[in-house]
């Protein structure tokens, strides 16, 4: 049920796109993605937008407008749904749609150095171009006033990791706006794709982030396997869940333990780091890589699962769990701590909904959806996913629904060892038609991954596009900063733990 091929896809006119979006919204379906294309690589004329959309039953549904290369404005779908403003500052940037409208018109991916004009995405920009960079100079949204200050942060820290510019316009500490700034880091792994067999193009979208390297990975596959006609061996689908859940499983320890370090509380992320890195220890007995890399493909498994550890797994990581849970009663029985959690970048249910949250980030908000109960793909039609939500939104419920979480994975960690079958890990991929689609979506650790992919000639690829759960994510913390103190920032940052790499792609 988490793919689709060749579905039906409703044509609209480009200044119906955004009423037509906002209709399927109205009736209760939800935001999932924009795709912007280049149809000429299939005979078309000019450009292409789609929207896809989960309707309230857990279908899948498309809305494709044509765009063309003369006439490249459409009114904004983003006014209507506001899920939609960075899939459509995206798409302006790398295809050169115009959402006519828009909110907010600056740049996203393509920063102001970029030549105006240039659209990598375009089927006749070569993958390898370098264009002359301008001389031209970011202009940010700052709050003006009497006593506003501005406080830049970034793009480089002092931490190592990846590079984000955060300008926060305030009073004091009282942060009144913040204004993140992403995509320093990106690799165009879209563009590079294209043309690649589909096959050959696994490890650039597996590798689209270090850490949600399974979700991405089945997503993938999943749509692979679509458009081939190719069922995955039930061993495969089964082992999927088990390295889904583990992947999970240690996210969410070592998310909770950087909460943790977030607020200078060193026992809580020492105790919780620790029990991440046996976890990364079991991926790597398991299949050769500690971030499980290379072991989900189109078809079904990369190498076999090895025997000795995964006997080894279901009392490993029990006994992990048990250790975790005493770590989180220990936190939440500190006064100290759950009042630093408590009322900290509160996102109410109705922000986080018009946002279009997934994952932790929704659950905590109140929104009760997870696409491996509600859209299962692999085996988790034959699993009972419990799905553990709140109500206040803050970093405290975040703290919660994910240390329920990784309790409920380790679970099902324990659940799919036991009934793996025995059999055959991977089956040959069938043939793919030109022009056919198909949408994979995927719960990951930060939540929905959607996976857009069209069939070029001869079994290549000619359009993908991931809208991982962080890219859809990021605008929250954002939306969680504002009434909150500056030195409160690292700590809401880490209670969405989100990645730059698969937001950047």
């Amino acid at each position: 049920m988490d793919e689709t091929r060749a579905g039906a896809c409703a044509q609209v006119p480009a200044s119906g796109l955004a009423e037509a979006v906002g209709r399927s919204v109205a009736a209760g379906g939800r935001y999932a993605m924009l795709v912007g294309l280049d149809e000429r690589s299939l005979g078309g004329a000019g450009l292409g937008l789609e929207a896809v959309l989960v309707g309230p039953g857990g279908d899948l549904e498309r809305i494709r407008a044509a765009v063309p290369l003369d006439a490249t404005g459409y009114p904004s779908i983003t006014p209507l749904v506001p899920a939609a403003h960075w899939d459509e500052r995206e798409a302006r940037d790398l295809l050169g749609t115009v959402p006519v409208g828009h909110p907010d018109p600056r740049r996203l991916v393509l920063h102001e150095r970029w030549p105006r004009g240039y659209h990598p995405l375009r089927k006749d920009v070569p993958v390898g171009a370098r264009p002359p960079l301008a001389d031209r100079r970011f202009a940010p949204f700052e709050v003006h006033g009497e006593g506003t200050y501005a406080l830049p942060v970034g793009p480089i820290h002092a931490g190592i990791i990846e590079p984000g510019h955060f300008r926060f316009s305030a009073i004091g500490e009282r942060v009144l706006h913040l204004d993140p700034r992403l995509f320093f880091a990106h690799r165009g792994l879209e563009k590079l794709a294209e043309g690649r067999p589909l096959a050959g193009a696994t490890p650039l979208i597996e590798r689209a982030c270090g850490v949600c390297g399974v979700a991405h990975g089945v997503a993938w596959a999943s749509a692979v396997e679509a458009l081939t006609g190719t069922r995955a061996p039930a061993r495969a689908a089964w082992a999927r869940v088990l390295l889904a859940e583990l992947e999970r499983l240690y996210n969410h320890v070592g998310d909770l333990g950087s909460i943790c370090a977030g607020i200078g509380f060193g026992s809580g992320a020492a105790r919780l780091g620790l029990l991440r890195e046996r976890l990364v220890r079991a991926n790597d007995a398991l299949v050769g890589h500690r971030y499980l890399a290379g072991i989900v493909v189109p078809g079904g498994l990369g190498r076999p699962l090895d025997a000795a550890a995964l006997a080894a797994l279901p009392g490993l990581v029990a006994d992990i769990e048990a250790q975790v849970a005493a770590a989180v009663r220990s936190i939440v029985r500190s006064d100290g701590v759950m009042a630093r959690l408590r009322t900290t970048g509160a996102v109410p249910a109705e922000t986080a909904a018009a946002l279009g949250a997934t994952g932790v980030a929704a659950r905590a908000s109140g929104i009760d959806a997870d696409l491996r109960r509600d859209r299962p793909y692999a085996a988790y039609a034959e699993l009972d996913v419990s799905v553990a939500t709140a109500a206040s939104g803050d970093v405290a419920a975040r703290f919660h629904v994910r240390a329920q979480e990784a309790a409920a994975s380790a679970r099902l960690v324990v659940e799919a060892a036991r009934r793996l079958p025995v059999g055959e890990d991977r089956v040959p991929l069938g043939e793919a038609r030109a022009g056919e689609v198909a949408i994979a979506g995927v719960e990951g650790p930060r939540g929905a991954s959607w996976l857009w992919l069209r069939a070029g000639d001869a079994g290549t690829v000619d359009r993908v596009r991931l809208r991982s759960a962080s890219f859809a994510n990021w605008p929250l913390v954002a939306a969680a900063m504002p009434g909150n103190v500056v030195p409160d920032f690292p700590l809401i940052n880490k209670s969405f733990e989100l990645c730059y790499a698969c937001t950047d792609r």
